[in-house]
């Protein structure tokens, strides 16, 4: 079964970098897409960045010139870099994967049926 497991939030100041981790439970190669999605308080989960499985990325306007997400094929991982950290990043942040598609048009959440167990970012100002 496909298991995807979350590590390396934490707190930070505004300007500060932290990288988020999704382990795969082996099945890295065989999802077409994967993504990282973020929920704050009193908001509704929004998509942050995408990758299919040719390496291809997209990314939230947010975000855009902020976060790189990557892949490393080898362990099974990926992950999420953010720099330039802003209050306005707080939120908890979700690892999700998708194994038959992957729009680089947009990010959708009703896409992905593989979902890690959250990990809390938190950007103080």
């Amino acid at each position: 079964q496909v298991q995807l497991v979350q590590s390396g939030g934490g707190s930070v100041q505004t300007g500060g970098s932290l990288t988020l981790s999704c382990a795969d439970s082996g099945y890295l190669l065989s999802m077409s897409c994967m993504a990282w999605f973020r929920q704050a308080p009193g908001k509704e989960r929004e998509g942050v960045a995408q990758i299919d499985s040719a390496g291809r990325a997209n990314y939230a306007d947010s975000v855009k010139g902020r976060f790189t997400i990557s892949k490393d094929n080898a362990k099974n991982s990926m992950y999420l870099i953010m720099n330039s950290l802003k209050p306005e990043d707080t939120a908890i942040y979700y690892c999700a994967a998708n194994r038959w598609f992957c729009d680089l048009g947009r990010i959708t959440e009703a896409d992905f049926e593989y979902w890690g167990q959250g990990t809390q970012v938190t950007v103080s100002s």
